[in-house]
């Protein structure tokens, strides 16, 4: 069974409006959605998830942008947000960069800067 079999879209969304679910599979079906959702509802997600980083981490910004918009964040500044080690963030980055198949960390040269 492949990641994407794990979930469908009916089961993740049932757990996104489960008013008592366990908090670590909402996030699952959170990131299920994310990577394997229909297109409009990884786009309210993914702006849903621009706005929660912002609220929760007001001095986090982005160092730059992937060719595709996304924006890059530096590991030291993740890290020191999260109040973990930069090594801890670097780890778990690569984690879910194995895990999913997506590129997670960025080289600096390889982003467009901040206009």
């Amino acid at each position: 069974m492949t990641k994407k079999d794990e979930w469908t879209v009916e089961t993740a969304m049932e757990i996104l409006q489960h008013p008592t679910v366990d908090s670590k599979i909402w996030s699952e079906a959170v990131e299920w959605l994310l990577l394997y959702g229909p297109p409009e509802v990884q786009e309210l997600l993914q702006q849903a998830s621009g706005h929660a980083t912002r609220d929760s981490f007001p001095d986090l910004t982005p160092v730059g942008f992937t060719a595709d918009g996304e924006p890059c964040y530096s590991v030291a500044e993740l890290a020191k947000s999260l109040n973990i080690s930069e090594q801890q963030a670097a780890e778990i980055l690569a984690e879910k960069e194995q895990q999913h198949g997506i590129r997670q960390l960025f080289e600096e040269e390889e982003t467009t800067g901040m206009q």
